[in-house]
C-alpha cells in the first residue's frame, strides 16, 4: 500500500509538471555544446530551492537524464558531443547523419535513453543496497585497472589503424597529464603557461577535438553538412522500432552496464558508453560496420550513458558518495533541504526518497514523447540552415560553451589549439575518438597506480596489491579477454577455413 502511496505522490499534478519541465529544460541545454548534465543541475539547481525535498528531486533528476540525453542531438548532427557521456554516439550516430538517416539516428537515440534510463531506475529501485556494497569494494587499484579495461577500446575506436590508434591514445594521455599532478602536485607539460597549471579540462578537450575540425571541414568543403532527401520522414519510428527490437539483446546489455559503471563514484557516462560501444562491436557479426552508421552502435551508446543516471544515484542516496559529477551537485541540494543521506535514509524518509524513484521512472518515460519532438525540430532546423549561417552558430556555441565552463579565455585558446591539432591528425589519419579515450582515462588510471603504488610500498605487497584483489583480477582478466578477442577469433577463423579447404 505504501508504494502505491508513493506512486500518487509522483503523479501529482506539480511533480508530472516538474518532471515536464526539467526534462525539456535538460535536453536543451544538453544539446549545446559545452553545457554538460553538470552545468545544466549546477544553473537549475537554486530555483528547487522552494520546493518540497520530493519535489526538488523529481526536478533534479528530470533535468539530469534529459541532458544527459540532450547531448546525442549535437553528437549526431553536428559530430561533437553535447556531453562527454555522448563521446561513443558519434562514432556511428554522425555517419548516419551524413547520409541521410539523421532523423532515424535520433529516434534511436531517444528509444535507447528511454530503455537505458528505465532499467538504471530499476537498479536504483531493486538492488541499491546491495550495489552500494560493491561499489565500496573499489579501491584505487580496482579504479587502475579499470582505466586499463577502458584502454583496451583503441582497437574498437581505432578507425583501420590500431597502431594509430594507440599513438592517438597516447596523445590523449599526454595530454591528461598536463599541469598539477593528481597526486604530488607536481607541476609537468605547461610549457611556462600559467593557463596550464590546472590541465586540461575534459570537456574543452572534447570540444576542441570534435567541433573544430567538423567546423574546419564546413567551411572548406563545399558539399552539404547533411544529406536532405526529397522529402521529410518524420520520427521514422517503424523503422526505429524494428531496428531496437533487432538489437534488444544489445540494448539489454549496455544498459546493465552502464547501471553497473554508474554504481562506481567517478566514472561516468563516457566510461559507459564507451565500454557498452566497444562490447557491441565485439558481439555483432559485422563489427566492420561500426564507426560507419551502424544503428547497434548508437542503440549501444545512448542505452549506457542513460542508465548511469539511476546508477549514480545509488552511492549517492546509500552512502553519501556522489557516483558522477553532476550526483555531487544534487547531494548538496539533498544536504540544502535537509535529507541526510546514508542507510538509514530508505527507512527514515522514504516519502522522499521513494517518491524520487517514481519520478525518475516517470521523466524517463516522459523523455519519450518529448525527446521526440524536440529531436524532430532539430533535425529540422540544422537541415534547413544553410552553411555560411550554421558555421558561424556552431562556432559561436562553441567558444560561448567553452568559455562557461570555467569563465576563462584561456580555455577558448586551449580548445582552438587542440581542435587545429585535431584536424592536421585527422588529416594524417588520425581519428580523435582514441585521443579523447585517454583525455578521459588519464586522471583514473593516474590516480589509481600512484595510490596503489603508495599502498602496496606502505605494505610491502604491491605485486598482492596490484595482481592478487578478487575485483582487479577479475578485471585483468576481462581486460585481456577483450584484447586478445580480436586476434584469437581471427585466427580461429583462419584454421577453420584451412580445414574446410582441406
Amino acid at each position: 500500500m505504501d508504494i502505491l502511496s508513493y506512486l500518487l505522490a509522483a503523479l501529482t499534478p506539480v511533480n508530472l509538471l516538474l518532471a515536464v519541465a526539467g526534462v525539456v529544460a535538460g535536453t536543451i541545454i544538453g544539446a549545446l555544446p559545452g553545457l554538460t548534465a553538470t552545468m545544466a543541475i549546477a544553473v537549475l539547481t537554486p530555483m528547487t530551492f522552494g520546493l518540497p525535498p520530493a519535489s526538488a528531486l523529481v526536478a533534479l533528476g528530470a533535468i539530469y537524464t534529459g541532458a544527459i540525453y540532450g547531448g546525442a542531438y549535437a553528437a549526431i548532427l553536428i559530430n561533437t558531443p553535447g556531453t562527454p557521456s555522448a563521446i561513443a554516439t558519434t562514432f556511428d550516430g554522425f555517419p548516419m547523419a551524413r547520409r541521410g538517416d539523421g532523423d532515424l539516428a535520433l529516434t534511436l537515440a531517444n528509444f535507447a535513453s528511454v530503455c537505458g534510463g528505465l532499467v538504471g531506475a530499476l537498479f536504483l529501485f531493486l538492488l541499491a543496497p546491495p550495489l552500494a556494497e560493491f561499489a565500496l569494494a573499489f579501491g584505487p587499484v580496482e579504479y587502475f585497472w579499470l582505466a586499463v579495461l577502458g584502454l583496451t577500446l583503441i582497437s574498437a575506436l581505432s578507425e583501420g589503424s590500431l597502431l594509430k590508434g594507440i599513438i592517438g591514445c597516447c596523445i590523449g594521455l599526454l595530454i591528461s597529464m598536463s599541469g598539477s599532478a593528481i597526486v604530488g602536485g607536481d607541476i609537468r607539460f605547461t610549457f611556462g603557461t600559467q593557463a596550464l597549471f590546472g590541465g586540461v579540462n575534459i570537456v574543452v578537450a572534447l570540444i576542441g577535438l570534435f567541433c573544430v575540425p567538423v567546423l574546419i571541414d564546413l567551411v572548406a568543403k563545399p558539399d552539404a553538412h547533411l544529406k536532405v532527401t526529397s522529402s521529410l520522414r518524420g520520427f521514422r519510428i517503424r523503422e526505429a522500432t524494428a531496428l531496437a527490437w533487432k538489437g534488444k539483446w544489445n540494448l539489454i546489455r549496455s544498459s546493465v552496464i552502464g547501471s553497473v559503471i554508474g554504481v562506481l563514484p567517478a566514472a561516468g557516462g563516457a566510461i559507459a558508453s564507451l565500454i557498452a560501444y566497444a562490447e557491441a562491436r565485439r558481439a555483432s557479426k559485422t563489427p566492420e560496420r561500426f564507426g560507419h552508421g551502424e544503428p547497434n552502435g548508437v542503440l549501444a551508446s545512448e542505452s549506457a550513458n542513460n542508465a548511469t543516471v539511476g546508477g549514480g544515484f545509488i552511492p549517492t542516496l546509500t552512502l553519501g558518495i556522489p557516483g558522477t559529477p553532476p550526483d555531487a551537485i544534487i547531494l548538496g541540494a539533498l544536504l540544502v533541504h535537509g535529507v541526510r543521506t546514508g542507510p538509514n535514509l530508505f527507512s527514515e524518509q522514504s516519502q522522499i526518497v521513494y517518491t524520487f524513484m517514481f519520478g525518475l521512472l516517470i521523466a524517463t518515460i516522459l523523455m519519450l514523447p518529448i525527446g521526440l519532438m524536440l529531436g524532430r525540430y532539430a533535425f529540422r532546423t540544422v537541415i534547413a540552415v544553410p552553411k555560411y549561417v550554421l558555421a558561424p552558430m556552431i562556432a559561436l556555441m562553441t567558444i560561448l560553451g567553452t568559455y562557461a565552463i570555467q569563465n576563462s579565455i584561456e580555455d577558448v585558446t586551449i580548445m582552438l589549439t587542440l581542435g587545429v591539432g585535431a584536424w592536421l591528425l585527422g588529416r594524417a589519419g588520425f581519428g580523435p575518438a582514441p585521443i579523447v579515450l585517454g583525455v578521459v582515462l588519464g586522471p583514473i588510471a593516474e590516480q589509481g597506480f600512484v595510490q596503489g603504488w603508495l599502498i602496496g610500498g606502505a605494505t610491502d605487497q604491491r605485486f598482492e596489491t596490484f595482481f592478487m584483489r578478487p575485483i582487479a583480477a577479475t578485471i585483468i582478466a576481462v581486460a585481456a579477454i577483450i584484447a586478445f578477442y580480436p586476434v584469437l577469433t581471427k585466427r580461429l577463423q583462419t584454421v577453420v577455413k584451412r580445414n574446410e579447404d582441406q
